[in-house]
C-alpha cells in the first residue's frame, strides 16, 4: 500500500528509534539491558529471486509454499511461490477496486486483508480460491496467526486480535517503545511468542511482546537491496519466518530478490 512519501522520511525515521538492532533469541520477548529495546542487524545467508512487479503487502511461509499478497487497486494478487525460485504455482486476483495487504496461513485456509475496503478474504490454501468476506471497521494493513488468535495492523501503534475462525474482535494493544507510541505498524509475522512489524517508510523492523505492547527488539535492515538496484522499488515490507530455524526470509515493494537471514547484535 501507500507509496514513498519522501518529505515524510525524515520525520518518521525516529518514531522507533534510529540505531542497529540486537539478539539472536528469536520471540522470548525480553528487552535489552535497563529495559531498552535491543538493537539487532541482518546477516544475509542467501539471495533469491522475487518478482520485481509484485506491491508486496503480505508474506508468509507454510508447507514449504510462500504465500504473498500484492496491493493496489486493480492489480492485487494473492500469490504461491516457489521460496527458493520464486517461480509462481498458484494465483488469485482480487477484483478490482479492492487493494489487498496482509495475509496469513491458518490450517488449510488463508486469510487476506483489504486496505480501506473493509473486507477480509477468506481462501481456500490449497487453491487459493475465495471461500467468503468478512466486514470489519478500519484499515487492514497487516495480519499474521500466533497460533490461537489472528495479530492485525492497520497503520497505527495499535494491535488488535481477531479469531482465526471467524474474524470476530477479541480486543487490542498499544504498541510502544518506553512508553512513546511506535507508529505505521505494517506487515505482520508472529513467531515464538512475538510480533515482528515492518514500520512503514523505514528500514527498521521491530519485535514487539504482544501481551503489553512493548518493543523488545528493534532490527536494522537498511542496506539490503544494493543502491544500484533500488531504482523503481518501494519500500521494506515482507517479513516471513522460516520454520524451525532461527532465519526470515525479507522483502520490499516491487524489489527484484528476497533476502533469507538471521538476526544478531
Amino acid at each position: 500500500m501507500r507509496g514513498v512519501c519522501w518529505a515524510c522520511m525524515f520525520m518518521l525515521a525516529g518514531l522507533v528509534g534510529c540505531g542497529m538492532p540486537a539478539d539472536p533469541t528469536r520471540g522470548s520477548g525480553e528487552p535489552g539491558t535497563g529495559g531498552q529495546p535491543q538493537r539487532l542487524r541482518v546477516r544475509v545467508l542467501d539471495v533469491r529471486p522475487h518478482d520485481r512487479s509484485a506491491f508486496t503487502q503480505g508474506f508468509e511461509l507454510a508447507g514449504g509454499v510462500l504465500y504473498e499478497g500484492t496491493g493496489l487497486a486493480g492489480q492485487s494478487e494473492m500469490l504461491a511461490t516457489d521460496p527458493t525460485s520464486g517461480r509462481v504455482l498458484r494465483r488469485a486476483e482480487l477484483p478490482a477496486p479492492l487493494f489487498g495487504e496482509g495475509v496469513t496461513v491458518v490450517g488449510d485456509r488463508l486469510w487476506q486483508l483489504t486496505w480501506t475496503d473493509g473486507l477480509a478474504i477468506e481462501r481456500d490454501l490449497d487453491t487459493l480460491a475465495e471461500v467468503r468476506r468478512v466486514p470489519y471497521q478500519g484499515e487492514g494493513w497487516g495480519l499474521c496467526h500466533d497460533g490461537t488468535r489472528l495479530v492485525m495492523s492497520d497503520g497505527t501503534d495499535r494491535l488488535s486480535f481477531r479469531d482465526p475462525s471467524t474474524f470476530t474482535p477479541l480486543g487490542a494493544v498499544q504498541v510502544h517503545n518506553a512508553g512513546s507510541p511506535v507508529r505505521y505498524l505494517n506487515e505482520l509475522e508472529c513467531d515464538r511468542g512475538a510480533v515482528y512489524a515492518n514500520v512503514w517508510m523505514t528500514n527498521e523492523i521491530v519485535r514487539i511482546d504482544p501481551s503489553s505492547g512493548a518493543v523488545t527488539a528493534i532490527i536494522d535492515a537498511s542496506g539490503l537491496l544494493p543502491e544500484p538496484e533500488s531504482s523503481g522499488t518501494d519500500v521494506l515490507n515482507g517479513i516471513a519466518a522460516v520454520p524451525g530455524t532461527d532465519e526470515f526470509l525479507l522483502t520490499g515493494k516491487r524489489w527484484p530478490h528476497t533476502y533469507r537471514v538471521t538476526f544478531y547484535p
